[in-house]
């Protein structure tokens, strides 16, 4: 019951013809529709649902919202009562409200990014198939994503104010829609304050995460790629089509995931990141970086600071 998986991210883009020739031609996904609205969705080759991502036309970057597939139906009516007895206001938007689509639960997390649960989306199968499939398909391009894996939310952190919307949407996300904590980075004297969460419903080690900032945004949605070798292929790809990188090919400490950051031609950050990490469980001990540590839990390799990471968001 409940939370399955990511769904799909709606991101703002300001140059759509550019926004969907870096997501096919550098990400690797594949366009399935545009709506009259001149909506773009697009999916990667080994996912299953019609689109993991909307692109929709705007004068600035950022996030719609993100939504998470539930398993059945009658779970967004359970979530609904447990949401709104948690004192968030929710929305229930009718089958249709986007394409191919059922009914979603619309609410707000305790910092006021959009999310959206739903329980159907249209199946069209992987590029492979089911019945005896190869590998990959003939036709990959690019990066050759596998699927969206994970987004992280920046989240308003102001200690001296006492605002820490990190904590806030970890406690809501733990206590009301079952995702269990993976790691965190805790700072202030004793380790006090809650700076940033890792958080899974599946067996990796985030579907989602929320690290403290100034202000409340997007700071990336991810990418899977099954290795090494693929993220340095990923950042040839880059390279080629003069995609601006954030950072170069890297292994994170936290997460223990290998990982490039990029940003697309409106700025929206993105990642490709590979590697499982561990397996994550709910009996499996939270592991916690300190302040001292935070930058080798960020970029393990170098342990240094890269300004852009944290202080660049949509």
């Amino acid at each position: 019951m409940g939370i399955l998986r990511i769904g799909h991210a709606s991101l703002r883009v300001m140059d759509m013809a550019a926004a969907v020739q870096h997501y096919e031609k550098v990400v690797g996904m594949k366009k399935t529709m545009e709506d009259k609205h001149g909506n773009v969705y697009l999916k990667c080759w080994d996912e299953w649902d019609k689109y993991s991502l909307i692109l929709t036309p705007s004068d600035q970057a950022g996030m719609n919202h993100v939504a998470y597939k539930v398993e059945k139906d009658s779970d967004l009516d359970e979530l609904q009562r447990k949401i709104e007895a948690y004192g968030i206001a929710t929305e229930m938007l009718p089958e249709g409200t986007l394409p191919s689509t059922g009914r979603m639960l619309k609410f707000n997390l305790p910092s006021g990014h959009e999310m959206r649960l739903y329980a159907f989306k249209e199946y069209v199968g992987t590029d492979v198939g089911t019945t005896n499939p190869d590998p990959w398909p003939d036709d990959i391009h690019g990066a050759g994503a596998h699927w969206l894996d994970h987004c992280l939310l920046m989240c308003e952190l102001n200690p001296e104010t006492g605002v820490n919307k990190v904590a806030e949407n970890t406690k809501f996300a733990t206590e009301v829609l079952d995702f269990f904590l993976t790691e965190q980075v805790v700072v202030g004297p004793g380790g006090a304050i809650q700076a940033a969460t890792w958080l899974a419903r599946t067996t990796t080690p985030h579907d989602i995460a929320f690290v403290g900032g100034p202000r409340n945004g997007l700071h990336h949605i991810s990418f899977f790629l099954d290795s090494w070798h693929d993220i340095l292929k990923a950042a040839d790809v880059m390279a080629k089509n003069k995609v601006k990188i954030d950072v170069a090919p890297t292994r994170h400490g936290i997460t223990r995931g290998e990982t490039i950051y990029f940003f697309d031609p409106s700025g929206n950050r993105n990642e490709t990141f590979a590697g499982l990490g561990y397996l994550a469980q709910r009996d499996r001990p939270v592991t916690t970086w300190t302040e001292d540590k935070l930058w080798s839990g960020i970029f393990y390799h170098t342990g240094e600071a890269v300004p852009s990471f944290t202080d660049v968001y949509t």
